[in-house]
């Protein structure tokens, strides 16, 4: 029997992860969102035919419900995935996992204790030249990552004032939690090792400046609150002796939208790119994943080409989850990794707050 799976959040992700569901053979069978009317439309829009208000409501009447898919701003993913889990249904979250790495361990815990899944969308996992560069790594070519370098750079890229992105309560920060996507590949790439240290700093000179908004036209919030960073940089050290930089923003000087991540390993390097003619904007995207090597004395850079992914690996990563479920695929990520990955963002920020380097434990 097809897994049954319902969406919870009708908001533009939804897209992607109804695409993957189905793809792997799942059926979407409800939304569910606090605006009835959001569900309706989405539940037209993509052939969905039960749509719910209140997430309650929802398990109440679907008991053969096997999964839900999370879409909802930041500071409900804890809640929600408590509930679901409690409810006795898998979970497929999008990122970042929570507000911080406490809520995300007890998620964790409560995944373990119901035996079900809990996965996040670390959609970039998921793209093809994430998939082509593991083979690599898979073979030997590349050995243990020593340093790695994550970017996720935008010029103009604050997404609207006074919304719930720029609410720290709801979103728990700016461009650091909300672009963390090629912190969490950087980390996929290095094993995920336990990190000991942060060092970090954070910026807010320009995330008032209405000259910096995003192209995608998500309308401010005229009595709002904006009080988070617009620039995040920092430096890990982990247990093992690898290392990690990062660098996020929203809005800082620099020549484009940049989203890569390099790496430095023992036999080989590499990176993954993404450069944006027009900040946010994917149909300006060019995409490249190269590996850098020495053969024979000479030093050798290898473009690898894969078949390109609009979604940037969103749909893949939906398809994964529901994969998984019917035990036809390995997840691509477990809660273990989302739990450090949020300690690392956590000790960034307590690190820009102090001034001083942070221990995590």
């Amino acid at each position: 029997m097809p897994k049954k799976i319902a969406i919870i959040g009708a908001g533009w992700m939804a897209a992607y992860h109804v695409a993957g569901f189905r793809a792997a053979g799942a059926e979407v069978v409800a939304i569910a969102d606090k605006s009835p009317a959001a569900a309706k439309q989405a539940s037209q829009k993509y052939g969905v035919d039960k749509t719910f208000g209140e997430t309650k409501d929802l398990y109440a009447a679907l008991k053969d419900l096997d999964a839900v898919s999370i879409i909802t701003p930041n500071a409900f993913h804890h809640p929600l995935v408590m509930e679901a889990l409690a409810s006795g249904k898998h979970v497929f979250c999008e990122k970042p996992p929570a507000l911080n790495a406490a809520d995300v361990g007890q998620m964790a815990d409560a995944a373990k204790k119901a035996g079900k899944t809990l996965m996040f969308n670390f959609n970039n996992r998921a793209r093809p030249e994430s998939y082509a560069m593991r083979e690599y790594f898979k073979s030997g070519a590349v050995g243990r990552v020593n340093s790695a370098q994550a970017t996720w750079i935008r010029r103009n890229g604050i997404p609207g004032f006074g919304g719930w992105f720029t609410t720290k309560k709801l979103s728990g920060g700016g461009p650091l939690i909300d672009l963390l996507h090629m912190v969490d590949l950087a980390l996929h790439f290095m094993g995920y090792p336990e990190p000991q240290f942060v060092l970090g700093q954070a910026f807010s000179d320009l995330i008032d400046n209405k000259e910096f908004k995003g192209p995608w036209g998500i309308p401010d919030v005229k009595e709002g609150i904006t009080d988070v960073e617009a620039a995040a940089h920092a430096f890990v050290t982990f247990k093992s002796g690898q290392v990690l930089s990062l660098r996020n923003s929203w809005a800082e000087m620099n020549e484009r939208e940049v989203v890569s991540v390099v790496f430095q390993g023992q036999k080989a390097g590499g990176k993954i790119q993404r450069l944006f003619k027009v900040d946010g904007i994917d149909a300006t995207s060019i995409d490249s994943c190269e590996v850098y090597s020495q053969e024979n004395g000479f030093p050798v850079n290898r473009t690898i080409i894969v078949e390109p992914d609009e979604t940037m690996g969103r749909t893949r990563s939906a398809k994964n989850f529901a994969l998984v479920l019917e035990d036809k695929e390995a997840p691509l990520n477990v809660p273990a990794e989302a739990h450090k990955l949020m300690k690392i963002i956590d000790g960034v920020y307590a690190s820009a707050k102090s001034g001083r380097p942070v221990e995590l434990a």
